[in-house]
């Protein structure tokens, strides 16, 4: 009975410690909406839907938010000639912002588009109706990461291979271990003194 007055003192910090540990996650509508109907799109066609894969649309985010200042034109996006796409001097850089190096992205694909007010309807269309639906029909891609800013959007085909996957680099996966190990210590030392 002593311990009871403690465990109502320590739950409601315990509680609190959880929600400040935790990190908030990010939704948007626009990049969700695309990507289930990419899925929908595949599934039609008998093939995998693509699971969406965190890294890589941290990418395309990143990206995004490169193109958001270039108009829109009959030469930019999906429209875009092969081999005339734009190069980004500091992609180094945004790969080192998502945690990844260029070795674990050499076999994805990045596919940007530009629609005004990214009407639902014409985002899902520069994807599956342009050059781009080779690269969406292609059963070797099996993630994407949808990112989208201003009248851009960014889809990335990921593959489950070690130059595709998109998986961050060992360092940071072993920072996001230890991350989570100190999360699940911090629960294991609160439930004992609940006990």
């Amino acid at each position: 009975m002593a311990s009871s007055p403690l465990c109502f003192l320590l739950l409601p910090l315990l509680l609190c410690s959880i929600l400040f540990l935790t990190h908030p996650v990010k939704c948007d509508d626009e990049d969700d909406n695309l990507l289930k109907g990419i899925n929908n799109y595949r599934v039609s066609l008998n093939l995998t839907a693509l699971i969406k894969n965190d890294n890589a649309e941290c990418l395309a985010d990143e990206l995004a938010n490169q193109f958001k200042d270039q108009p829109c034109t009959n030469t930019t996006g999906s429209n875009t000639v092969p081999g005339t796409e734009t190069q980004f001097s500091d992609y180094p850089n945004l790969l080192t912002k998502c945690h990844l190096n260029v070795s674990d992205t050499r076999d994805g694909v990045i596919m940007p588009a530009c629609v005004p007010n990214l009407d639902p309807s014409l985002v899902l269309s520069n994807f599956t109706k342009s050059q781009y639906s080779n690269s969406l029909n292609d059963t070797s891609y099996t993630g994407a990461g949808v990112g989208s800013e201003d009248n851009w959007i960014v889809v990335i085909l990921t593959k489950n291979t070690p130059a595709g996957s998109f998986a961050p680099n060992n360092a940071a996966s072993l920072v996001s271990r230890i991350g989570f190990i100190y999360h699940l210590l911090f629960l294991l030392m609160g439930s004992i003194f609940l006990l």
